[in-house]
This record gives structure tokens, sequence and C-alpha cells, in this order.
């Protein structure tokens, strides 16, 4: 009976509200589809080398930014999830690809990581979660962090990748898209993010200007002509919004400096002094000295080379918005362009890396999008990665949760009366009934 009391007065709130500010009663809603492409590691001009022409004809129909700037620290894990929270990294709390627990020492591989649910499910709520509970039905394939639950809720329909997966399996590509398509046309499916693994495996290990490379961008673009076919064969072209983007850039290592950036060579320094390192996973790293060595520990390493930045973790940039999250250790560091951290012994053997300062152009990355809610041709200035959360929102009209955007960025992309029922408009009263409804049910 008191659930049922509670339902009747939201129900009064919300008619009260509808009523009071003129908004109809019985306004039908048409929310189109959208679908959220990440092909890891594109970096912002890798369109520029080769011929792309079904990344162009987006531009073309669509929206182009000139480039993307991901969030620091520029790694997968936590830039997809701040694609789908509109959170900084320090805010949403998967602060690496790699789980690890600076108590027990435990440090856990990428493909490992994506399975840990307590590493994800940390306060932060992803779309996919956000929009079920106000009743759309949402789908990941391989996007990281779409398998674990959330506040004991998963995504509807999910897919995860093996340990020894292929990334670069073209077939495997067009399969995947055959099953999204199914997933929006037999499941009806509102949300579907769909990752892929390249063209970052073949940068890392043949380099971003190899030729290696640039046949990877050579068959990603087929695999986009594939899906824009797929999506006009589907009848989906008017009411589904594609959107591609990435997670990050990547860079040349350099393999053969003179100057290389190796802890173990570093004048009076002991790992002795360490109590947890996690090193050896690119330009960056986090360490906790030992009791009573934190000072000896900083200043020892501080100047130690000059292509390497240490900060304790309260005076790490404020403007990389990493370091204040209690999972960052009491010294992080990071790398300049180029150069990667050697902890122990030299175990890093990548040409190409990414995890740099974000403001680097060879970190910046790609942001297309096309559909019935976009404008046709043009081209916006450079933007964080950040603010796409807000715009995924709107154009799924479902309130966000509490993040770090800013729709204002992203809007002027959309058509005007694009927008259907705008719950960002709609007053602070009738937000927190539609709040209540959901907490009901």
């Amino acid at each position: 009976m008191g659930c049922q009391r509670a339902l009747l007065s939201s129900v009064a709130l919300l008619t009260l509200f509808f009523l009071v500010d003129g908004i109809p009663l019985h306004t039908e809603l048409r929310r189109n589809k959208l679908l959220l492409v990440s092909f890891d590691g594109f970096r912002w001009n890798y369109d520029q080398d080769v011929d792309t022409p079904n990344l162009d004809s987006m531009a073309q129909d669509g929206v182009k930014a000139h480039y993307m700037t991901p969030a620091f620290v520029t790694l997968t894990s936590p830039c997809h999830f701040t694609l789908v929270t509109g959170k900084y990294i320090e805010n949403h709390g998967v602060v690496h690809n790699m789980y690890y627990n600076t108590t027990t020492k435990v440090k856990l591989p990428y493909h490992a990581t994506l399975g840990i649910e307590r590493w994800w499910d940390n306060g932060s709520v992803p779309i996919w979660i956000t929009a079920q509970r106000q009743g759309l039905k949402t789908g990941s394939f391989f996007y990281p962090g779409g398998n674990v639950s959330y506040q004991g809720e998963s995504v509807n329909v999910s897919r995860k990748e093996g340990v020894l997966h292929n990334y670069g399996d073209e077939k495997e590509w067009r399969q995947n898209i055959d099953t999204v398509m199914k997933w929006f046309t037999e499941d009806d499916l509102d949300l579907v993010t769909l990752y892929f693994g390249e063209p970052d495996s073949t940068g890392h290990k043949y380099g971003p200007e190899s030729q290696e490379r640039k046949d990877m961008v050579l068959q990603i673009d087929r695999t986009i002509g594939y899906l824009q076919e797929n999506i006009e064969k589907n009848n989906l072209t008017d009411n589904l919004n594609l959107i591609i983007t990435s997670d990050h850039g990547m860079t040349t290592v350099l393999k053969n400096a003179s100057d290389l950036v190796e802890f173990h060579k570093f004048p009076n320094f002991t790992f002795k002094d360490i109590e947890f390192e996690l090193l050896d996973y690119g330009p960056n790293g986090m360490l906790i000295p030992k009791e009573g060595k934190l000072e000896t520990v900083y200043e020892i390493i501080k100047n130690a080379h000059p292509k390497l930045h240490v900060y304790k973790k309260e005076s790490f940039p404020e403007n990389f918005h990493y370091a204040n999250n209690n999972r960052i250790t009491s010294l992080v560091m990071y790398s300049d362009l180029g150069y990667v951290i050697h902890g122990r012994i030299n175990v890093q053997f990548n040409n190409g890396e990414h995890g740099f300062d974000n403001g680097d152009m060879d970190m910046k990355t790609i942001f297309r999008a096309v559909g019935p809610d976009f404008k046709k041709g043009l081209e916006v200035e450079p933007f964080e990665s950040v603010h796409v959360y807000e715009l995924l929102c709107k154009l799924l009209d479902i309130i966000p949760e509490a993040n770090d955007g800013n729709l204002r960025i992203t809007l002027p992309m959309l058509r005007s009366g694009s927008s259907h029922l705008s719950y960002g408009k709609l007053p602070l009263g009738f937000l927190m009934a539609m709040t209540l409804l959901r907490r009901i049910f």
C-alpha cells in the first residue's frame, strides 16, 4: 500500500508540473537510436596519409571535429570510461588499464581487469545503466566496462572478447556489425557501444608512421563503409545516430634514444625504499615509498631525468584532473612524448605508445557523427572527450548523471528542432519527481 501511495503521489506531481508548465501530457517522444563506435588508438590525423572515402563521407553528411582531446591519463580503459560517464578520470576512478591493490600488491593485466567489477563499479554509473533506468534498452559489444554490473545492474546485452582475441580480423568485424544490427532491429535496443581494438594494436607493434598502420586505417575505413551499408539495408538511416570516435592517439617510441628513462640507472635510487610500484606501462607510473622514505625518494627522483616529471600526489597538475582520487599513490609521474618509463629492467619494446600528456598533438583523436539529429557538412572546433557523455544523453533524451561535461560544447552539432522532449529544460521539481518514480521501480 505504501508503494502504491508513493506512486499515486508521484503521478500527481508529474501531472501538476506538466499542467503548470504547459507541457502536453500525451507528447509522443520520437527518440532515435544511437550507436557509439570506438576504434582504439585512432590518432586525429590518421585519415590524412591514406584514402578514407567513408570517413570523408561522414564528414560531408554529418559532423567532424578538427580533433578531440582525450582525458589524462591517455590509456584505454580510463578514456573509454570518461566517454560513457562524462567524468574526468579522477572523478570516475578507473585510473589505469590495470587493476592494482597497493596493500596486497596484486596487479592484473588489461584483459583480466575488464572483468573486475569492483574496479569499475566504484560510485560512477555509466550511460548504459542510466538509460536502462529510464526505460531504454542498451548493449555493449567489447566496450571496456560493459561486462560488469553497476550497483547491481548489468547492460541488457553484452559481449566480451577473450584474452587471445585477434583484434584485427576484418571478417569478424563484419560479423560483429551484423550482430549489432540485429540488436537494433530484432531486439529493439536504443543504445549500443561497439569497440574495435585497432588501430591501437598495430600502432603499438609497428609504430604510428608504419605502412602496417596505414593499411589498418584502410581496413577501418572499409569497415565504416560496411557499417553504413548495413544501416541503410536495415532501414535505420532515418532513426539511427552514428558516432565514431576513439580513446586516444599514438606516438613513436624513441627506443634508441641515448637518454632513456631508466629507474634502475638513477643515481642513489634503490627499489629497497619502495613499498609499491606501478611502472613499465608506457609513459606514466606510480610509487609508494616505504614508511619514512617519501621525502628521500622524492628528492632523489624529482630531478633524476629531464624527460621525467615526478610529483607528490597533492602537487600533481590540476589541469590533468587525475590525481585527486584515493586510488592514486603518493608519488605520480609521467614522461615526455616518445619516452617510456623503465623500472627494474627494460621490458617495454613497443614501437608506438600512448599514455602521454593529453595536450600533445599525437594523443589527440577523432570524432565523427552522422544521423537524423546531426547537422550536415559541419566541422567543429576541438573539444574534450569529457563533453561527449552529455551529447549522448541529449540524443537519447535521458537525464544525465552528475558529470564534468557541458552540453553547450556539443549542442551546436545538432539540428535545430532535433531535440525531442528536452529534459534539460524541464523544471527541477519535474526532474525530482522522475527520479522518485525511477527509485520506486
